[in-house]
This record gives C-alpha cells, sequence and structure tokens, in this order.
C-alpha cells in the first residue's frame, strides 16, 4: 500500500489580473483592446502610498455596455455601476462591505461569468467589496460580446494612480487539483516540471470559476501558471468556466473531460451537473482556449442520479476505466466506476452508494494494481469522515491513505517522483473576505512521503 504522507507545503499563487497577456491601460477616457476567449477579464489600478481624495473608476466596455467599478479614496467606499443593451444603468453598493480600511494599494474590477466584483487590496491583500449578477442583462457568455471588451481607468481629483493593467482574470484560489497523464495513467511532464490542472476560483460559487493548467517543480514545489481552458457545450450556446477536470494527453491528442459546474443550480428546470469530453490537438499547455465539448454519457443505471461529475479516466489493456461521482441529490454523492471499449460504450463497473460525501474518484496504479482513491468528506456517514479511502475496481474499500486530511473535500492525487511519493491537494480556506461567500478555496497541499526515495512498486496491501 502507500506509504504515509506529511505536509511539507502550501502554495497561493492569487492573481486576479492573470500575468499571461496581460495589457498595459493609460489612464484617461482611451480604451484599450481587450479581446477574451470567454468572459473571465480584470482591470487593475495600483495606486500611490501618497494619493490624495482622488476617485478611480475602472471600465469594462463591449458594444453599448460599460461595465463599471469605483473607489473613492476620501471615504474608502466602493461601488459598481452596469449600463446594459437596453439602456439601464444601475449603481450597486453594498452597506456591510463597500467601504475600504484605508491606506488602499490598489482597486480591480472583475467579470467572473456573470458576476462583476470590485475589489480592493489593503496590506497586499484583496477584499471584495462588491458584487453585482449580471445573468440577465448582459450576455457575458455570448463570444461577439468578450471579443469586443476594451479596458479602461478614469481617475478625478487627483494623481493617484501608479499603474494600471488589464487582462484574463487569474485566481484567488485553486482547488480541484488533478495530475495531468497520459492514457496509460502516466503523469505527463514539460521541461521537467508535473503538469496539474486546476480549478481557479473566482469571487463566489462554482459558476465563477474556471479551468487552469499548472507546472510544479517537483523539487522546489514552486507552482506556474500555464494555460485556461474554456469550453462551448453541445445544448446551449455561449462560452463557460467548466471546472473539475482531467486532461489527459492519448495518441497525439488532448482529450479533456470536465464537469459542467460553470453554471451550476440545484434546483429548477436547468438543475443538474453532468461530465463533457473535448478532443483537440491545440496546445491546451499554454494560453488561452477555447475548446468544443460532447456530452461523456457516464452510466447510473440502477442509481438514483441528480448529476455526475470528477471525472478520471485511464486507458487500460481492457479499455478505458472512467471514475466519477454520482449524486442522489445535492448534495449527497459517492463514488462510481464505469468501464468500456471506447469513451462511446461505457458500462457501470461499479459503485458504492452506500457513501453520502465521497467525491475526488482517482485511478492510481500501485504495485502493478489499479486502485481506485477518493476523499471523505467531513458530512460522510460515521466511519467514512475526513479520510482518503482506497478501493479495488469493485469500489470495495481494501485500505485507507495515510496522510493529513486538509478541510473541505480535498482530491488525493498522487504521482511517483525522484524522492518518492507526491500529493497535490488543496483545503477549503476561502479568500477576499466574506461577501464572495463559498467557492473562493483553497490553498494547493503538498504533501510527501517520509524520507527520500522510495519504491513504485511496492507491495499492495
Amino acid at each position: 500500500m502507500l506509504p504515509p504522507l506529511h505536509v511539507v507545503a502550501r502554495r497561493r499563487p492569487v492573481a486576479l489580473v492573470s500575468p499571461t497577456g496581460a495589457v498595459t491601460v493609460p489612464s484617461g477616457t482611451d480604451l484599450v483592446p481587450l479581446a477574451q476567449p470567454a468572459p473571465y477579464a480584470a482591470v487593475q489600478a495600483d495606486l500611490r502610498p501618497t494619493a490624495g481624495p482622488a476617485r478611480v473608476v475602472l471600465r469594462l466596455v463591449s458594444g453599448s455596455t460599460t461595465l463599471s467599478g469605483e473607489l473613492a479614496l476620501g471615504s474608502g467606499t466602493a461601488g459598481l455601476s452596469v449600463s446594459d443593451p437596453a439602456g439601464r444603468t444601475s449603481r450597486h453598493r453594498s452597506r456591510r462591505f463597500g467601504r475600504a480600511t484605508l491606506p488602499v494599494d490598489a482597486v480591480a474590477l472583475t467579470l467572473t461569468g456573470t458576476w462583476l466584483t470590485v475589489w480592493t487590496r489593503e496590506r497586499g491583500r484583496w477584499t471584495a467589496r462588491g458584487r453585482v449578477h449580471l445573468e440577465d442583462r448582459v450576455p457575458t457568455r455570448d463570444e461577439g460580446f468578450v471579443a469586443g471588451l476594451r479596458a479602461g481607468c478614469v481617475v478625478t481629483g487627483g494623481d493617484a494612480v501608479s499603474a494600471v493593467r488589464a487582462g484574463g482574470f487569474g485566481q484567488v484560489g485553486l482547488r480541484d487539483v488533478r495530475v495531468v497523464s497520459h492514457a496509460t495513467g502516466a503523469p505527463v511532464r514539460e521541461d521537467g516540471r508535473l503538469l496539474l490542472t486546476a480549478t481557479s476560483a473566482g469571487p463566489g460559487f462554482f459558476d465563477t470559476g474556471h479551468t487552469s493548467v499548472w507546472a510544479l517543480d517537483e523539487g522546489t514545489l514552486a507552482l506556474e501558471h500555464r494555460a485556461d481552458l474554456f469550453f462551448r457545450r453541445p445544448d446551449r450556446p455561449g462560452v463557460f468556466g467548466d471546472h473539475a477536470t482531467h486532461l489527459v494527453r492519448d495518441a497525439g491528442r488532448w482529450l479533456v473531460a470536465t464537469s459542467t459546474w460553470g453554471d451550476f443550480r440545484a434546483t429548477g428546470p436547468d438543475a443538474g451537473v453532468a461530465v463533457t469530453v473535448a478532443e483537440t490537438r491545440a496546445d491546451v499547455r499554454h494560453g488561452r482556449h477555447v475548446l468544443d465539448t460532447r456530452l461523456l454519457r457516464l452510466p447510473t443505471e440502477g442509481l438514483r442520479a441528480v448529476g455526475v461529475w470528477d471525472p478520471h479516466l485511464v486507458r487500460t489493456d481492457d479499455g478505458w476505466l472512467v471514475g466519477y461521482v454520482s449524486a442522489r441529490r445535492f448534495f449527497r454523492f459517492h463514488p462510481v466506476l464505469a468501464a468500456g471499449p471506447d469513451l462511446e460504450h461505457l458500462a457501470l463497473r461499479s459503485a458504492d452508494p452506500s457513501r453520502v460525501a465521497t467525491e475526488g474518484t482517482t485511478l492510481l496504479r500501485v504495485g502493478g494494481l489499479w486502485r481506485v482513491l477518493a476523499s471523505d468528506g467531513p458530512d460522510g456517514r460515521k466511519g467514512q469522515r475526513t479520510r482518503f479511502p482506497v478501493f479495488d475496481l469493485d469500489l470495495r474499500e481494501v485500505g485507507t491513505l495515510r496522510a493529513p486530511y486538509p478541510s473541505n473535500l480535498p482530491w488525493p492525487s498522487l504521482v511517483h517522483t525522484d524522492q518518492g511519493w507526491l500529493m497535490v491537494t488543496f483545503d477549503g480556506r476561502g479568500y477576499g473576505g466574506p461577501l464572495p461567500g463559498y467557492g473562493t478555496h483553497g490553498d494547493v497541499v503538498l504533501l510527501r512521503e517520509q524520507g527520500a526515495g522510495g519504491d513504485p512498486a511496492a507491495k499492495d496491501g
């Protein structure tokens, strides 16, 4: 079985404006082009330490739509305004959270899916000061809208701004971390670094996040952002920030299996979450991409299922294995395993519906045998809480990964390195203050086995 693991590092690469493709924005009425592939954009103004009582207004403009965030430096009050295609203008300010603690060293405006947020940065930490939902007013997911984006910054009442940048939205946390793999299950490395996918957390629930690709130095455990992935759906128009993704290299192409969390609703006619898959030969390890998807039909026969998520794919000598989660209702969920000769002909192989809070289903080859790892969350049944169970392919528990269990529902993503087993997971620590609520997590948590080396072919118990 796998050796005991212990925490060796934590990482939290916060960036409202992604450094990839960022542009400089002049202060004034001029707007600079900021074409994006998806509705994930940001503009940020760094403020001078001696800034007086000026007013800073950041703008994202497309066609007849103007989205603005402003900060009054005299009072620390921040707010938003929206001028929509129907000619309506509204202003929004949070009574509880809309005033920053002076001094403020930066202000930012972010668009994440259908949410517009204004931020202030104090003592190097960002806090969300106001949010507004745009879904019924502005077609943010329309590709023409995001291709026409322009960014600007207007300052009145003083020389308060030292620099303004704009670009794609980055992240306030990383979660749902998976190792990018070959179809055989072997990890993909580039330039000696391990590649990972993650959910880049936004300022709120699941519909503010998106999928990103990262490189991890296995020695220093430094993380480097490489790419962002967005998705077109087969059943509805627009571009979505779907996430909880597994990226697989297979015969010269990439398979991108992801969960449709980008517009998740737990109730109503559009309730539910599914899994899609994209096939592409584009270099999704770098840049920003929009991928066409099709539904990956994951079997749930005999199960009461309102949704499936967390796909993990490997191809064995007998065909494909796909691990995932099935929910009988939101949020009670359990691990499932399907098998088939190809991804279009999968059949239910095994399931463990006795569990009620187990996700992160992950296939791992240990000691020559395929095992299924998962995460028992704190809301599980007695004996099935805050632990990493290990199953055989019939989803019979055969052991437990001996590792500290971070908060929330961390996934067990493991890879064998020159220094022994390495686990990359995450926790539930939020970011951005109380306004965004759940969904801004988490820290990337890195664990290693005790000592150096280790045997990847160690006996499986």
